[in-house]
């Protein structure tokens, strides 16, 4: 069995916990003390987000996306299979060593994604990124964190509460979709979507896209057109 080794050690950005890369061979895992949040062998969920999110906007010309969280790049490079050459991608991320990590250390992972003309990376919280817009995205896709249960840092609670519903609820384009990952499902935030004013579906999900793994949930919210 090949050991892991710590590559690199950061400080989350106004949560004090620290993220952890660590390598085994081919294989990348993020840790945020013992819970690991991601890991390079399990992609299947944050693939189905971009894939079920763009199900929803496929008709439109020029789509204008934001995904809340770089991650590993599984969901960015999902994305960038399923859309169309003029679309616009921003990703916004908020710990600079992901970024440094994605260009880095975990190149191979990303494989050239962050390249693509149609991609821009922001250093910046989704969450101030999304207050600041209004009627300008086709898709939102939020994996921030561990999902509306905030993990990492309590400000990304923000972000899932009725605030932060009804802030990207404005920044979508009529008939535009909020699509958020989650470790696991929650029927208060089901509810809570709907009170914002989507029209909600429930996506379970494996972890692995063998369907294998732990379940986790996908909700897609529809901005219903006036």
């Amino acid at each position: 069995m090949i050991p892991w080794t710590l590559i690199d050690t950061v400080t989350v950005p106004g949560g004090g916990e620290e993220l952890r890369l660590k390598r085994r061979g081919s294989e990348f895992s993020i840790m945020l003390g013992t819970n690991e949040l991601m890991n390079s062998r399990l992609s299947g969920s944050e693939e189905a987000l971009a894939r079920l999110s763009i199900d929803k906007i496929r008709d439109r010309g020029r789509p204008v996306i934001l995904i809340g969280g770089l991650g590993m790049g599984f969901t960015l490079r999902a994305a960038l299979a399923e859309l169309p050459q003029d679309a616009r991608v921003v990703v916004a991320e908020l710990v600079p060593a992901v970024i440094r990590w994605a260009k880095n250390e975990m190149a191979e992972v990303f494989k050239g994604c962050l390249g693509d003309p149609r991609v821009m990376v922001v250093e910046a919280d989704v969450g101030e990124l999304i207050r600041r817009e209004k009627t300008v995205y086709d898709a939102i896709l939020l994996d921030v964190d561990n999902g509306p249960e905030a993990l990492t840092r309590d400000e990304n609670d923000r972000i899932y509460d009725a605030g932060g519903l009804g802030a990207a609820k404005s920044a979508l384009r009529p008939g535009g979709v909020l699509s958020v990952w989650s470790s696991a499902p929650d029927s208060r935030f089901t509810r809570r979507m709907e009170s914002a004013g989507f029209a909600v579906e429930e996506n379970p999900t494996r972890a692995s896209t063998r369907g294998r793994g732990a379940k986790h949930m996908i909700w897609l919210g529809v901005k219903q057109a006036r």
